[in-house]
């Protein structure tokens, strides 16, 4: 019986990757000039990491986690977001204590048992950034900037940036009891999930994608009519940093965010194409709380993770080829064949990407060979070649031959390649 890969993951395949190392070095080359170093944390993690930091109440919590009990007892759940663990080796690492400022990425694979869709997988990839320490509205515009400039640099067309304010623990509150008093009026006209939310997260019902619920939220009240002072010049002085360095951004009032732990600045990177039904490709936000819910000293944070599947599917069609090998060493004859294996041997310890046939077949059947790899020149090398002590080297684009010494022929190649 065939063994097919589980429901909702995805094999990525050599033909695919391409474009998956083009999305990360970017990434990399990016997050480098804006200060940010890479960390790479367990992709398994004791389960009340992330009900302590997501929220009990939260649908990755509720519905989405994988969680199980090891042989030991232990209650485990494979990573379904990166920030809980970054924090968590933040925390563990007393990384505060090195730096007043933190600047870290991560990229890797998460996991939540939803339903597969276009970009949203079991499986998933996400690319992560976070900033611990630092409660300036300044650090927010930073943060923002290297997410806008991320896409500005792979050129993905159609995405538009949006933020909202949530708040802080001071005066969300006051909102939050306000849209319970909202809700609860119109309680007949929710799903059973939001009825449900009222009394736990009733702000989650402003994000539920149900029709009956978007209509019955659709004059619901203002979060940023309650922000206290703080949270409204944080909000004012993050809007003017974009505005100064001509970010285009819109404010999205009903954007909140699955999480518990967000706090005042919210963001979104929103598509309307190739994206699928959901439409955040990246999100994110401030989190003032998390690090000292998690067992640190009170450290102001602020992050955003994007999914890889759903960027990958609005990267612009380049139509490039993949990319095949240098040279392609086309031997007849065993004493042939040991000096194109030496010879493609010390091309690939000089950088140089170089195959060779196997299996000795006929010149034809590796000249074929040779076409279906993609090569740039194959070097051919029969008896008559090794009786003349010279190579054929054959540009398979322009079909231009040249007969190179077999005599330090292996440099000659590095020269001709690199």
């Amino acid at each position: 019986m065939l063994t097919k890969a589980i429901k909702g993951v995805k094999d990525i395949l050599p033909q695919d990757v391409a474009r998956w190392q083009a999305v990360e070095r970017a990434a990399r080359e990016l997050f480098k000039v804006y200060g940010f170093s890479e960390v790479r944390v367990p992709i398994i993690e004791h389960t009340v990491l992330f009900t302590r930091s997501i929220g009990t109440t939260s649908d990755i919590v509720e519905k989405e986690m994988y969680a199980f009990t090891d042989r030991g007892g232990d209650e485990i759940t494979l990573r379904p977001e990166g920030t809980a663990g970054v924090v968590r080796a933040f925390v563990e690492h007393k990384m505060y204590a090195t730096n007043p400022i933190t600047k870290i990425f991560y990229m890797g694979p998460m996991f939540r048992r939803e339903r597969p869709q276009a970009g949203r997988l079991r499986q998933f990839h996400q690319i992560g950034a976070e900033v611990l320490g630092g409660a300036e509205p300044s650090v927010d515009v930073d943060v923002l900037a290297l997410l806008y400039d991320f896409f500005q640099r792979l050129g993905v067309q159609g995405v538009a940036l949006q933020i909202n304010s949530l708040g802080c623990k001071d005066c969300r509150p006051r909102y939050r009891e306000a849209l319970k008093s909202f809700l609860d009026a119109r309680r007949d006209m929710l799903c059973e999930d939001c009825q449900r939310r009222i009394e736990t997260n009733p702000l989650r019902a402003l994000d539920c994608k149900a029709a009956g619920c978007k209509v019955a939220t659709a004059d619901a009240p203002d979060m940023s009519e309650y922000l206290d002072d703080g949270c409204r010049d944080h909000f004012a002085a993050v809007r003017q940093g974009l505005d100064d360095l001509g970010i285009v951004y819109s404010i999205n009032k009903r954007m909140v965010r699955g999480l518990d732990y967000y706090s005042r600045t919210t963001f979104e990177m929103v598509a309307t194409d190739k994206a699928g039904a959901q439409n955040a490709v990246a999100a994110g936000g401030r989190y003032d709380g998390l690090v000292e819910e998690l067992g640190g000293p009170s450290t102001p944070g602020i992050g955003f993770a994007m999914g890889v599947e759903r960027l990958i599917l609005m990267l612009p069609e380049d139509g490039t080829p993949a990319p095949g090998p240098a040279l392609f060493v086309a031997a007849l004859g065993d004493e042939a064949q040991r000096l194109g294996r030496r010879v493609a041997h010390g091309l690939r310890k000089s950088g140089v990407w170089a195959e060779y046939d196997y299996a000795g077949a006929s010149l034809k059947s590796q000249m074929k060979k040779a076409d279906r790899s993609g090569a740039s020149r194959v070097l051919i090398i029969g008896e008559d070649e090794l009786a003349k002590g010279v190579g054929i080297l054959r540009d398979m684009k322009t079909k231009e031959q040249a007969e190179l010494p077999l005599e330090g022929i292996t440099g000659e190649l590095v020269k001709r390649l690199s």
